[in-house]
This record gives structure tokens, C-alpha cells and sequence, in this order.
């Protein structure tokens, strides 16, 4: 009888170390994982800027050869580009877009999720409409939004970009901003109704700021769509004066030649602001993503 007791309690003891051994064994392999996944995503940055520092000759022929790094494309890149101008642009254009799509997005999503509907197929046939857009390439409405910018007059101008990008950042953050309201706690909500609260103070003064972390997620997702998007502003924009960082990378395309050392040390140029960026609001990024996630 003793020795069945013991056995016991020592399978018993056993068990929380192999428990330990194994929940070990797998953070190792997802760690393992992680960090593989990680080089794969980190590897084209670092070898854009790498190839930055070569001359066209080593891309071309051997550009694992570190022999001869130097300077020279960036100085071509700065003497050739007109960079504050190109910045200003693509931030005015990156600020006004953004902010309008994000507010916008919240005062859809906030009738979507919080007013009561008389008609109950109506929001359901809003939120399809505004969602929809997901799974309609934009690019496909290039077209369209061309000739509707020369039939508008804004052909060449700020806004001939400003409104179709805050048209395709719309249905993602449509979709993000419900997500967030329909698991945000509507206790907030009732006490701020019982104090006397209306509708306006009770979107933009309670709720608004409590959807922090989203609101950040959103300006970084969209700041870098903007921030890299090319064919609209190829399109769109015919004044050299109103060029934008992405079309200035293009310029070292030519129709008989591409010189590929500037063009990796101005896509360098252009890649640094992001990633600075992403750097500072990564915290916010997280809760962004995983705000409403876990409920407690």
C-alpha cells in the first residue's frame, strides 16, 4: 500500500515539470518560428540598403561584393531629388486624407453600432455597402476616378489624391472601428447618458478618446498606404511642383536606363521616415490590434 502511495506522489510531482518541459519545448519552436519569419519580412530592407551604397556596375554584376561602398548614390539622390518639397507634399496630402477617412469611419461605425434604426435592413444594407469595398481592388477604379477628377476640375491638384484615398481607406476602417464599438463596454455609455450627455458629447468626448489605440492603429496603417502608393499619383498629378516621395523614387526610371544605386538610396530615404514611425507607435499598434480582443 505504501509503495502504490509513493508512486503516486511522485507521478504527481512528476507531472508540473513535464507540464513545464513541454510548454517550453513549443515557446521554443514558436520562438524559433518568430525569429524565421522576422529575417524573411527584414531581409529586402536590409538589402535595399545595402545595394544603396553600391555603384550599378557591383548591382548588376556582383552586388554581394561589400568592397567598394560608398556615398555617391545618395549624393545623387539628394542633388536630383528635391526631397523637403516632396515630404511637404506627401504630408499634406498623408495628414488631410487620413484624418477626414479616420472621422468619417468613426461617425459610420457609431451609427453603425450605437442609433437605433427604424428600418433594420437599412443598416444592414449600409454596413454590406461600406464594407464591400474590401473586396474591390482599387486599382481597378483608376479610370473612373481619372475622368471624375478632369470632370470636377481637381485634375493636378491636393485633392484629386486626398478624396480617393480617404474613399479606399474608408471600408477598412469602417471595419476596424466596429470590431472595437461593438465590444466596447456600453456601461461607459449608460453612466454618461445618466449625467446628461448628448449625442455629440457622447461620441467625441467619451467614447472617442477611450478608442485610442484604434485611432493610432489607423493613422499608422493609412500614413504608410499613402506614404507609398504610387499609381494614383502617377495618374493623378502632372505638376513637378506637386510631386510626392513615391513619384520621386520613379524618377530614376528611364525608358533606356534605370540607374539603380539612386533609386535604392532614395527608396532608403523613403523607407527610414516609416520605420521611425512604426518604431515610436508600435506600443500603440499592439493595443490597436488586440484592444477588445480579451475579455475579462
Amino acid at each position: 500500500m505504501s509503495t502504490v502511495t509513493s508512486r503516486t506522489s511522485t507521478d504527481d510531482a512528476a507531472r508540473p515539470q513535464t507540464r513545464a518541459r513541454t510548454r517550453a519545448r513549443r515557446f521554443g519552436g514558436f520562438a524559433i518560428l518568430a525569429y524565421l519569419l522576422t529575417a524573411v519580412l527584414v531581409l529586402p530592407m536590409v538589402w535595399v540598403v545595402v545595394l544603396s551604397f553600391q555603384t550599378n556596375e557591383n548591382i548588376l554584376r556582383d552586388p554581394l561584393n561589400f568592397s567598394d561602398l560608398n556615398l555617391a548614390n545618395y549624393q545623387v539622390a539628394t542633388s536630383t531629388l528635391n526631397l523637403m518639397l516632396m515630404y511637404k507634399n506627401t504630408l499634406i496630402i498623408a495628414a488631410v486624407s487620413v484624418a477626414v477617412g479616420v472621422v468619417l469611419a468613426y461617425m459610420a461605425a457609431f451609427a453603425l453600432t450605437r442609433m437605433t434604426w427604424a428600418r433594420t435592413w437599412l443598416r444592414r444594407g449600409l454596413r454590406f455597402y461600406l464594407l464591400a469595398g474590401l473586396a474591390i481592388p482599387v486599382y481597378i477604379l483608376l479610370f473612373p476616378v481619372y475622368r471624375l477628377n478632369i470632370e470636377l476640375g481637381l485634375f493636378g491638384t491636393y485633392w484629386a489624391l486626398i478624396l480617393p484615398y480617404i474613399a479606399s481607406q474608408l471600408s477598412f476602417n469602417v471595419l476596424l472601428f466596429t470590431g472595437f464599438l461593438a465590444d466596447f463596454p456600453v456601461e461607459v455609455e449608460e453612466a454618461a447618458i445618466i449625467d446628461g450627455a448628448r449625442l455629440r458629447t457622447l461620441a467625441w468626448r467619451i467614447v472617442f478618446p477611450l478608442m485610442r489605440p484604434v485611432v493610432a492603429t489607423l493613422l499608422i496603417f493609412n500614413v504608410i498606404y499613402v506614404w507609398n502608393e504610387y499609381p494614383f499619383a502617377v495618374t493623378l498629378i502632372n505638376d513637378p511642383a506637386m510631386t510626392t516621395i513615391s513619384l520621386g523614387v520613379a524618377q530614376f526610371q528611364g525608358f533606356w536606363s534605370v540607374d539603380y544605386g539612386a533609386m535604392m538610396a532614395s527608396a532608403t530615404l523613403v523607407l527610414l521616415p516609416q520605420l521611425l514611425l512604426y518604431a515610436v507607435f508600435q506600443r500603440h499598434v499592439v493595443a490597436g490590434m488586440t484592444f477588445g480582443a480579451v475579455k475579462g
